[in-house]
């Protein structure tokens, strides 16, 4: 498990796990970002999620508006009221880079984000190891929020989304022997990750407004790798359905698009949107 992060100034107090029962067999997946937060509730004895759940901020807050709003959250949430065996956060933000093993060193997380994303100072800086690919994430989680789940259930592990994403998908895919695109979908941003025969070759984040926006930036990837739409597969996970314009526009420019797969075994109390969606969230189960 990873330490909990500080903010400046602040004490984790000593205090009684909540999430130790040992006849708990409850465990909680948690994906907070500045736009909102999901979450989902396993019965890990009975293999079953009794409850998936999204709360959409009406606009992209910032880290202590978010906050706010997330605490508001869990005092009206009667699931999140519970004690759980285990908690998984995984936060979601563009701040976080790939960085290979061999030339990775923990002194130098600070340099390795400069170049592609905007960090401040005084910016907890953190990593995953994906070990898939023999890499490691480097990225901002956010503190405030890792010190709220702490003080709410005790200790948790946490990850950024980009690391399960790419894990789960070289996962899926280790064994292809062609060039794919998956692209996954939330409701105001996307990301590509681009395989050649199960090795990544490039993943990225994208914010969008509209399908003409997510268009320009999923073709621009596609012709920067010098692939061609008329022979790539495409596949979307994620928040997006084949009635949705944005896959009705994909459907126009490339030939080859379709839906890939969560390809988990758990049984579901109610129905979800289909069987890519909440990819992260539930992965972060596993």
């Amino acid at each position: 498990m990873k330490s909990i992060p500080l903010g400046t100034g602040q004490k984790l107090m000593a205090q009684t796990i909540k999430n130790s029962d040992i006849n708990n067999h409850q465990e909680l997946s948690i994906q907070v970002s500045l736009s909102g937060l999901s979450f989902c509730i396993l019965q890990r004895d009975s293999n079953t999620i009794s409850i998936i759940k999204h709360i959409e901020f009406e606009k992209k807050l910032n880290p202590f508006d978010a906050l706010d709003r997330i605490k508001h959250v869990f005092n009206t949430e009667d699931a999140l009221k519970n004690n759980f065996k285990s908690v998984h956060v995984t936060h979601v933000n563009e701040l976080s880079t790939l960085v290979p093993k061999a030339l990775f060193n923990e002194d130098n997380l600070a340099d390795y984000l400069k170049f592609n994303s905007k960090i401040l100072k005084t910016d907890f800086i953190t990593f995953d190891e994906i070990a898939l690919n023999d890499s490691v994430n480097v990225y901002v989680p956010y503190v405030n929020i890792n010190n709220f789940i702490y003080d709410t259930f005790g200790s948790f592990t946490y990850k950024h989304f980009s690391t399960i994403l790419i894990e789960n998908i070289l996962a899926i895919d280790k064994n292809s022997e062609s060039q794919k695109v998956y692209v996954h979908v939330e409701s105001n941003h996307f990301e590509i990750v681009i395989l050649d025969k199960g090795n990544l070759i490039i993943y990225n984040t994208f914010e969008y407004s509209n399908e003409e926006d997510f268009m320009y930036y999923l073709l621009f990837t596609i012709e920067q790798l010098q692939l061609n739409p008329e022979t790539i597969k495409v596949l979307f996970l994620g928040q997006i359905k084949k009635e949705d314009p944005l896959y009705k526009i994909a459907y126009q420019y490339i030939r080859h698009i379709g839906f890939s797969d969560k390809q988990d075994s758990y049984i579901y109390k109610n129905k979800p949107d289909s069987n890519y969606s909440d990819f992260t969230l539930i992965k972060n189960l596993s």
